[in-house]
């Protein structure tokens, strides 16, 4: 038995639709469930699938053509299966269907030369309110950044189609500016919040006292991620877990027990010294960034530090609880992270009185040698921006150097 296959509906809102592309060929087995033709929406394109079973006897409606939902689109049935022949004038293809144009007062007479062309009336594709064009066609003027609006429709209705797209040549002043509307920014002033106002004046400060220069080292991870990954793995079930900015303080704090000198502060005729290591960690919130200390780190094991800086990270966003003032003003050395932001490298402010800040990004799949052989490494690159009164760029080698060597023994970090 012959079966109809109609034009469906995508949705409540839909009324009509376009054949796109037929995905079945006529003669071809379908079986239900087949993709049968993808159907342009005003929204979106569908994949229309079958719902009989048999051969496609015949396509009524050929692509590019825009139907009525329920419009008989094609048939579908057995070899012997008469197919009807009213089908093609029930379901007239889209520009049959275009609207007569509606009757208008006769235009007065103009006096034009033999061989000027007689002026054609252009449909208006804004007709009644609304822009009419096809999603297709919307997303090929974005990409060659027309304004669509300025694409005469040959559609039904002044419907701007996919080929008025394709084919639309702007005039020299459509592409010198680009086919879009001029853009305008919101151009008032911000007030600055509290902490935007003490960001720029301690920044303005460190960086017109404290002569900084910036030492880099690529970190070979590798070895760390593993020993990070076998560490989470044994300690699930105590609900820890390290990441890698937890191993970053941690190999701070080893480098700067083996250097002290980087855990002071310049005053004047002497570097002011510091028994405890109170390492800063820069925290991003909305309304700025902080740098809070964790306090007496080079006493914490890196369990115990991955558990301090969760906790600190919530009460910095005032969860449970707030930041001590130890906290927010004893730092005596600082680090900085935008790995999860995907940066490479950076260099970082010095926090006053500070004489040093390590800065890391994102540990990242590269290319290594190893024994004599390329293969896949992990990397990070890490960069101490340095007091120059305090120590001399061979200075901060060394300290960044024990660093870098601490994270790839990470055993080291166990100590």
């Amino acid at each position: 038995m012959i079966s109809e296959v109609t034009m469906p509906s995508m949705g409540a809102d839909m009324t009509e639709g376009t054949i796109a592309k037929w995905l079945k060929a006529e003669g071809d087995e379908i079986s239900r469930g087949d993709k049968l033709a993808e159907i342009e929406t005003d929204k979106t394109v569908v994949e229309m699938e079958a719902y009989a079973e048999g051969l496609l006897r015949k396509i009524v409606i050929d692509e590019g053509s825009l139907v009525q939902v329920g419009t008989v689109i094609a048939f579908i049935g057995a070899a012997d299966d008469e197919v009807p022949e009213v089908a093609a004038a029930e379901s007239p293809k889209a520009e049959e269907k275009a609207p007569a144009p509606a009757a208008t007062p006769p235009p007065v007479p103009v006096q034009q030369s033999a061989s000027a062309p007689t002026p054609v009336a252009a449909v208006p594709a804004s007709a009644g309110g609304r822009l009419k064009a096809s999603p297709i066609a919307r997303k090929i003027a974005e990409e060659k950044g027309f304004d669509i609006a300025a694409v005469p429709g040959t559609g039904p209705g002044g419907r701007i189609t996919k080929s008025d797209v394709e084919n639309f040549t702007p005039s020299p002043g459509f592409a010198a500016s680009g086919g879009r509307s001029p853009v305008v920014m919101d151009g008032s002033d911000t007030p600055l919040s509290s902490m935007r106002q003490a960001i720029a004046r301690v920044t303005v400060k460190s960086k017109t006292e404290s002569p900084h220069y910036y030492v880099t080292h690529e970190v070979n991870m590798g070895p760390a991620m593993t020993f990070r990954a076998q560490l989470n793995e044994a300690i699930v079930d105590d609900g820890d877990r390290v990441s890698v900015n937890d191993m970053v303080l941690k190999a701070v704090a080893t480098a700067l027990l083996r250097y002290p000198k980087w855990n002071s502060s310049f005053d004047g005729d002497k570097l002011i010294g510091h028994s405890d290591i109170n390492l800063g960690v820069a925290i991003a919130l909305d309304e700025g960034l902080i740098v809070p200390a964790v306090i007496g780190i080079q006493n914490m094991s890196l369990i115990e530090i991955s558990r301090y800086v969760r906790d600190m990270g919530k009460r910095a966003r005032g969860e449970g609880g707030s930041l001590t003032q130890a906290e927010m003003t004893g730092g005596t050395f600082g680090t900085s992270n935008l790995g999860m932001f995907g940066t490479d490298t950076f260099s970082a402010i010095i926090v006053p009185p500070n004489a040093g800040i390590i800065a890391v990004g994102a540990v990242k799949e590269k290319p290594i040698v190893k024994n004599g052989n390329v293969v896949v490494g992990q990397t990070m690159n890490a960069s101490i921006s340095a007091d120059h009164r305090v120590g001399d760029g061979a200075e901060a080698a060394i300290l960044l150097g024990e660093f870098q060597k601490i994270l790839e023994n990470p055993v080291r970090l166990m100590l």
